[in-house]
């Protein structure tokens, strides 16, 4: 399992520009842009449990703003290039073209795509003060293509639809509307289970970058959860755990659920922020500079 570093900041501050004033007028009555900014950092960094109700209402400005893209892989469909592999279709028509005469020859190359991500967000009780912030990150993956989206906690439900409304508030209150099971118990190993036998299995997690967001308490069996995330490893291309829980001092991956799923787990990040979610969207894009998780992690 790997770990994602932090990214150097990307909110950089600037001082507003001076606007003419008349003669005897004071200074301007809002912030600079030196505040916003430091203010928008901060917030950056601060755990959303512990957000007052204008922070949330900023940050969900923030995460409406958020891109979320998977890695890319090479497609089997090619298409014409300057650089790549002869190809002896267009080369050969283009010699008929000229009546044997002699010709430059065509080339292709592979069609890079983007993978497909699948998001698994817990809407268990236990991260119910994570769960907005956590779907409004997969508003932006769905907003983005080639995202699909699942819930949680008692029940599996697919809320990739409810999802692709355009407006982020309309797919909360849709997202609302169709998961019934909003601040449970988790039964992690069984919906494992159930996404791998329904969905998983068939085609959605192969090749795929599957992101599981949750602080892995299971009500379940742990044996159950470890079979399933081995099932899982085997079928995605990278499977990454964001955990709002691991951002605590002194957090170790005790908890049953989490232990018996962290061998099958690629990267291991936090999810407690606005910057983890850069991270995590860091690591779902495949940058570069993750480091393998140590050891006691992983016991």
């Amino acid at each position: 399992a790997r770990t994602v570093p932090p990214p150097r900041p990307r909110v950089v501050a600037r001082e507003a520009a001076a606007a003419p004033r008349a003669p005897g007028e004071g200074e301007p009555s809002g912030p600079p842009a030196v505040t916003l900014a430091s203010s928008a950092e901060v917030l950056r960094h601060r755990d959303v449990a512990g957000l007052d109700a204008a922070e949330r209402a900023q940050l969900r400005r923030l995460l409406a703003e958020f891109a979320l893209v998977g890695q890319t892989r090479r497609s089997a469909r090619r298409r014409p290039a300057r650089r790549g592999d002869v190809d002896p279709r267009r080369t050969v028509r283009e010699l008929l073209r000229r009546g044997g005469e002699p010709a430059r020859l065509r080339r292709h190359a592979r069609v890079e795509r983007p993978r497909r991500v699948v998001l698994l967000v817990d809407v268990s009780g236990s991260m119910a003060p994570y769960a907005d912030a956590l779907l409004r990150f997969a508003h932006a993956a769905v907003r983005g293509g080639r995202t699909e989206v699942f819930t949680i906690g008692t029940r599996l439900t697919r809320t990739t639809r409810e999802l692709a409304h355009r407006d982020p508030d309309l797919a909360m209150a849709a997202v609302a509307a169709a998961v019934p099971d909003w601040r449970g118990g988790t039964r992690l190993g069984e919906l494992l289970r159930e996404f791998l036998n329904r969905w998983g299995q068939r085609g959605m997690a192969r090749g795929a970058v599957v992101v599981l967001l949750s602080d892995g308490w299971e009500r379940g069996d742990p044996e159950l959860l470890g079979a399933q995330m081995r099932r899982l490893h085997a079928l995605a291309h990278q499977v990454i755990w964001a955990n709002p829980r691991k951002a605590r001092p002194g957090y170790a991956p005790l908890a049953a659920g989490m232990a018996a799923a962290l061998p099958s787990v690629d990267v291991f990040v936090e999810g407690h922020s606005l910057a983890a979610l850069e991270r995590l969207a860091a690591a779902v894009r495949g940058a570069a500079g993750a480091a393998p998780v140590r050891g006691a992690e992983r016991a």
